[in-house]
């Protein structure tokens, strides 16, 4: 199985399955002399990591991460020598029994079909490679991409939950990473809301998608190339390769389409610095695939888990008709752990085109 690699100069390779001892990521070229410790990691998966309200899989991962190579020691601090930086995490809760009766049937919705038919042989055991726990190592990598690009902020939210929406009017950062906030959900108001709502799917056995947006703050203008190395084009390619992911949006994005013109130019002035400045932000920061210096802004969509309790039809191995029910510990909405996901991804890609912009023009 190849393409398990992503970036250009801040390349991120992640190995292991759902099921296995371990996972883990291998990140190659990170510049040396970035300073960082083992909690950063980890607080950065803590945020990811499975069984922490009643909203999630109870899969009950701690999520330690070991940083095995490519540093050495100063003080109470890591600091990068240039080298690869390896990283692993141990699988500690599984429960491969769980996906027994599933072996040789196919999940609607799932890649297992897919699976099987291009490689002759699939792991059942939690969808293997193609299981969300893969996306562990994308967020330890995404910590580390985050130290890259001085003052850069990767902030994410969900904004929606099926046919719930969040008030924007209400947005508030600070209550994102609140520990009343079981959703990430950046409106205080909407956790209430988000609460009966996903009780009701989750009671149910069924599942339900998510809207999820990230804004990244502090990307210095000019990153990004006018043709085949678009910054939007890489961020986008990096949040569709997220499991679930089935559309990505820059700035207004689709409802662009619904614009004129006037409505859509984000005009410009001069500040009092000297310095340009935008009166709108509807491209997202990034104009012909360069970055503007605005902040970044990005949203993903994610469909409903497949793994649900509700019997669905399908086939097995044999070409026989089945009925699928997916047992084991699955999220009722896997958007919600998805932010942090978003959030390592898009840093990647913004300290990926960083390095490469720096390269080539040797100024920032």
């Amino acid at each position: 199985m190849s393409h398990n690699s992503f970036g250009h100069l801040f390349r991120v390779t992640t190995w292991g399955e759902s099921h296995g001892a371990a996972l883990g990521c291998v990140v190659d070229g990170c510049p040396p002399g970035i300073r960082f410790t083992v909690a950063d990691i980890q607080a950065e998966l803590d945020r990811r990591r499975p069984g922490q309200s009643r909203f999630v899989t109870q899969r009950r991962e701690p999520d330690q991460v070991q940083v095995l190579s490519g540093f050495i020691e100063d003080g109470d601090e890591l600091v990068t020598t240039g080298t690869p930086i390896s990283m692993m995490i141990e699988n500690t809760d599984q429960r491969s029994k769980d996906y027994g009766e599933i072996a040789r049937q196919y999940r609607p919705g799932h890649a297992d079909y897919t699976y099987d038919l291009k490689y002759g042989v699939r792991d059942f055991r939690g969808g293997g490679r193609s299981s969300a726990r893969e996306t562990a190592a994308r967020v330890a990598a995404g910590a580390l991409a985050r130290r890259v690009v001085p003052g850069l902020v990767v902030r994410g939210a969900l904004v929606a939950m099926g046919e719930k929406e969040i008030d924007r009017a209400n947005w508030n950062w600070d209550f994102v990473g609140d520990a009343e906030n079981p959703f990430f959900t950046p409106d205080p108001t909407s956790v209430a809301v988000f609460s009966d709502y996903l009780d009701g799917i989750r009671k149910n056995g069924s599942s339900v998608g998510a809207l999820i947006e990230i804004v990244a703050e502090g990307v210095p203008a000019g990153l990004g190339a006018p043709v085949y190395a678009k910054l939007d084009q890489d961020i986008a390619a990096n949040l569709m390769s997220i499991n679930a992911v089935k559309g990505v949006e820059i700035g207004d994005g689709f409802q662009t389409a619904r614009m004129t013109g006037e409505q859509n130019a984000d005009e410009m002035r001069m500040g009092n610095d000297g310095q340009p400045v935008f009166e709108a932000n509807h491209a997202g920061g990034i104009l012909g695939g360069i970055s503007t210096g605005q902040p970044v802004v990005a949203r993903f969509a994610v469909k409903p888990t497949s793994s649900i309790l509700t019997p669905r039809k399908s086939i097995d191995a044999d070409g026989k008709e089945v009925e699928v029910v997916t047992k084991g510990r699955h999220d009722p909405c896997v958007g919600i752990r998805a932010v942090p996901i978003g959030e390592a991804m898009v840093a990647c890609a913004i300290a990926d085109h960083y390095l490469r912009h720096r390269g080539q023009t040797g100024r920032l």
